[in-house]
């Protein structure tokens, strides 16, 4: 066995306990459980299944596959865009691309009363390698 000779005492010795254990644990109060805004974003995000759905759809067409699929590679977000209005969807849409996939980001519409969108559904698709 070897010994090792330089083996130091760390001054002060670690306490046995956490620090933080030596001090009392302050309760935590929280707000009363209200699922009203939950409840409107499930049903939100249902609409953005739905129109998933559809999207879904129109891109197992081989024909529209191959148009966005080539105006994306060239660089013509306007017609990419052009066609993913042409789908006639409920909610907006956008469409962001790489040459090895694309994702397409629906978010709910926004109301007076809710000025930002409560979700976002991503559709996130590989196209290449």
């Amino acid at each position: 066995m070897y010994h090792n000779p330089f083996h130091f005492q760390i001054y002060p010795p670690m306490p046995v306990y956490p620090v933080y254990a030596m001090y009392p644990q302050i309760p935590r109060s929280y707000p009363p459980v209200d699922i009203k805004i939950f409840s409107q974003s499930v049903h939100s995000f249902r609409l953005l299944m739905e129109q998933g759905s559809i999207l879904l759809d129109r891109l197992g067409d081989a024909g529209f596959a191959y148009k966005m699929m080539s105006a994306a590679q060239q660089g013509k977000n306007v017609e990419v865009d052009r066609l993913l209005k042409s789908i006639g969807l409920k909610v907006p849409v956008a469409a962001k691309y790489t040459p090895t996939g694309i994702n397409f980001i629906l978010t709910t519409q926004t109301k007076q009363n809710q000025p930002a969108s409560c979700c976002t559904l991503t559709v996130a698709m590989q196209w290449g390698r």
